[in-house]
């Protein structure tokens, strides 16, 4: 009953069966291969984009520092939410891969930002003692698990071309984003004003690959060369298209996230019912934060449940779900919980 991150999965049996029939035989490299061309003319469609340009690497602080690194200067800022997954989980690798640009943190509830707030912070055109405002970078679904609407992503670009700033989307968990909205992938990314999304396949059913997704095909053209220099150009490029394929293929990825999303839904239905229980975020997509007592909390880890205590901060529980999640094992975490909840009520815990 491992609920500490989608992470801990294996790759879905489409996408390991994908691998297997690309490895037989001989094709171009670097990306030259015929896997390559097909995802991209996958994403087109997906996106209904005909002229985005797509990039497959195998990490998603690549794709997020990659990607930022080909829209802002070393001198540049960039501002992101201060519970960002390039705020907090990636080693300074967009500082790295940018040459030195600054992340600037902002607060919001659900690790949302706030266009308010970004115009606040976006000042110091022009003045040489200022990091220049260059991007924004916005998560969806956020580090909160909480989902930005369609006309959430277009005010934050509305007020980011107000400042001249591009705006990115890491969507590490897109796919559970647009499960969850129900709406078209185009809706929530470049039709709402996104340039550039780090297109997440890693969560949700892959073994290693993800995509960074230019919406603006001009602003890629020192993509390549990043992606390059930072040994992230694969040699058997068919690896990694192989499995973003599969992963788009019949709306797979999807699929996958509409399972993760319900088997969240379910959990977070059902803890938060237990008496002396809560939510400490509503449950949109497959993250579930909870507010459990300690003796509940130490129940389920004494039966072997395995999630995150403490993630942001004391009382704060994370448990996340994910394609292969198995239903019996959300319902044993809630028996399990709802067998100590009565007698934390009881004694008035």
């Amino acid at each position: 009953m491992n609920f500490a991150s989608d992470n801990v999965t294996g790759a879905c049996p489409a996408v390991l069966e994908a691998l297997v029939r690309a490895n037989d035989g001989a094709a171009l490299s670097y990306g030259e291969d015929l896997w390559t061309a097909r995802v991209q003319d996958a994403l087109r469609d997906v996106f209904e984009k005909p002229d985005l340009l797509a990039f497959p690497v195998a990490t998603g602080t690549a794709a997020n520092a990659l990607a930022l690194a080909s829209l802002v200067p070393p001198y540049g800022a960039v501002y992101c939410h201060r519970e960002a997954h390039i705020n907090v989980d990636e080693c300074g690798a967009p500082e790295l891969y940018t040459g030195g640009a600054k992340l600037v943190p902002l607060a919001g509830e659900g690790a949302k930002i706030v266009p308010h707030d970004l115009a606040a912070a976006a000042q110091g055109h022009g003045v040489v003692h200022h990091v220049q405002p260059a991007a924004v970078s916005i998560t969806q679904a956020t580090e909160a698990g909480c989902v930005y609407s369609p006309d959430e992503v277009a005010a934050v670009a509305e007020t980011a071309r107000s400042k001249r700033l591009r705006l990115h989307m890491d969507g590490a968990r897109f796919a559970n984003a647009v499960a969850a909205l129900d709406v078209a992938p185009a809706e929530i990314t470049w039709q709402a004003g996104v340039e550039v999304l780090s297109f997440g396949a890693t969560k949700n059913g892959c073994l290693a690959a993800e995509a960074v997704v230019f919406f603006r095909p001009e602003l890629a053209e020192t993509f390549a060369f990043h992606r390059k220099r930072a040994g992230h150009l694969f040699s058997k490029g068919r690896v990694l298209s192989a499995q973003l394929e599969a992963y788009l293929a019949d709306d797979l990825w999807l699929e996958n996230a509409r399972h993760a999303n319900a088997m969240a839904r379910r959990l977070g239905g059902g803890l938060a019912a237990l008496p002396g229980c809560g939510l400490w975020a509503p449950v949109e997509a497959n993250e579930v934060f909870t507010l459990l007592p300690p003796p509940v909390v130490a129940a389920l880890q004494r039966v072997g449940v395995q999630f995150i205590d403490g993630f942001f901060g004391p009382g704060v529980q994370r448990f996340v779900c994910a394609w292969n999640t198995q239903l019996e094992d959300v319902e044993a975490v809630i028996s399990a919980a709802a067998a100590v909840g009565g007698r934390v009520e009881a004694a008035g815990v």
